[in-house]
C-alpha cells in the first residue's frame, strides 16, 4: 500500500538556520500521527513543505505517491491542511468561503457535504455571516471547514485548538475521529499533550529540525524511565541494593517512590521487598505520560 506521507532525507535552510536538518517519516494511510516539538523545532517547516508551500533545499515528499513538486496539483487534491495563522478573505460568507474553496478544486454541486461539515463544526447558525463578523474561534471552525471541503484522504492540523473554547474542541475531535474511523488519515501537531495522548496511535517528536523520537503512543510511554511504584510500608524498611531506584521518601521512610523503566521490573521490585522482611500495606503503579517523555526528550534524553 502507498503511504498516505512519505518524506524523504528533507532539508531546508534559511541562511545560518538549519530548520529542517534531513527529516525521513512515513505515514501510513489510516494512522493518526502526531508530530510534536517545541517551537523552533521545524514542525511548522515542515507542515508548509508537505503543503508545497516551501521547496525544500534536499529530498523529497509524497503524498499518496504524487511528489508535493513535481505532481503538485494531485498531492494538493490529497491534501487538506488546517493552518496554524487566522487566514480568511473577509468579503465572503462562511458559505461564500466553502463554496470558493470547493471551486478550487473543480468542485460542483457540493452542497450537500458543505452542510455536513457545517453542522459537525457547529457553523450551520453562522453559514450566511460575513468572516469578518465571526470571532477567533469561529474562524478557526471555518478554517477546518475548508481543508475539508473536498473530503482529502490527509488531514493535517497545525495547532487546530489554539485559543478556542472546550467546545469546539469536543465537537473537532468527535468530527476528526469519525473521519480516521472512515479510514482517513489525520496527522497533528499540538501543545496540548493531553490532546496528542488520546487522539494519536503514533508519534514523531522533532528537535532542532531533526526526529529524535519515533515510535507508537503505547511504547513509548511503556518505556520512558519515569514510571514510579509508589509503596506504603508497614514495616521493615527498603534494602541497600534498591536504594539506588528511590526517587522519593517521606520523612519516615513509610512512603516510597521507586523508578521503574519496564513493566516486568515491577515484581521483581516486590519480591526483593517481601525478601527483605519489608510488609507493603498499600502501593501504585504512576504511568509516566506523554509530558513526562515530552520533557526527557526535549532535554536531551532518549527512550
Amino acid at each position: 500500500m502507498t503511504a498516505a506521507i512519505q518524506i524523504n532525507q528533507v532539508e531546508k535552510s534559511y541562511k545560518a538556520l538549519k530548520a529542517l536538518g534531513g527529516v525521513s517519516l512515513t505515514i501510513e494511510q489510516g494512522e493518526f500521527f502526531g508530530l510534536l516539538g517545541p517551537n523552533g523545532a521545524g514542525k511548522t517547516t515542515l507542515i508548509s513543505t508537505i503543503a508545497g508551500l516551501i521547496r525544500p533545499d534536499a529530498g523529497n515528499i509524497a503524498i499518496h505517491g504524487h511528489d508535493v513538486v513535481t505532481d503538485f496539483r494531485n498531492a494538493r487534491k490529497n491534501l487538506g491542511v488546517v493552518p496554524q495563522e487566522l487566514v480568511f478573505d473577509p468579503f465572503f460568507t462562511v458559505r461564500e468561503t466553502l463554496r470558493l474553496q470547493s471551486g478550487y478544486f473543480g468542485l460542483k454541486n457540493n452542497d450537500k457535504w458543505i452542510d455536513e461539515v457545517m453542522e459537525n463544526l457547529d457553523l450551520t447558525g453562522k453559514a450566511d455571516v460575513n468572516m469578518r463578523a465571526l470571532s477567533g474561534g469561529m474562524k478557526r471552525r471555518v478554517l477546518v471547514a475548508q481543508a475539508l471541503v473536498h473530503k482529502p484522504p490527509v488531514i493535517v492540523l497545525d495547532e487546530p485548538t489554539a485559543g478556542v473554547d472546550v467546545e469546539l474542541r469536543q465537537g473537532l475531535w468527535k468530527f476528526i475521529s469519525r473521519l480516521n474511523r472512515e479510514g482517513h488519515t489525520v496527522v497533528l501537531t499540538t501543545h496540548y499533550l493531553e490532546e496528542a495522548q488520546a487522539m494519536c496511535n503514533r508519534v514523531a517528536m522533532l528537535r532542532g529540525g531533526k526526529v529524535v523520537a519515533l515510535d507508537t503512543m503505547k511504547s513509548l510511554i511503556r518505556r520512558i524511565s519515569g514510571s514510579q511504584l509508589i509503596v506504603h510500608i508497614a514495616s521493615g524498611a527498603v534494602p541497600d541494593d534498591l536504594k539506588h531506584l528511590v526517587s522519593d521518601a517521606s520523612a519516615d521512610g513509610n512512603k516510597v517512590s521507586l523508578r521503574v523503566n519496564e513493566y516486568s521490573e515491577v515484581e521483581q521490585i516486590l519480591a526483593r521487598l517481601r525478601e527483605s522482611g519489608v510488609v507493603i500495606d498499600e502501593m501504585q503503579l504512576q504511568q509516566a505520560d506523554l509530558e513526562d517523555i515530552f520533557l526527557q526528550i526535549m532535554d536531551g534524553g532518549s527512550v
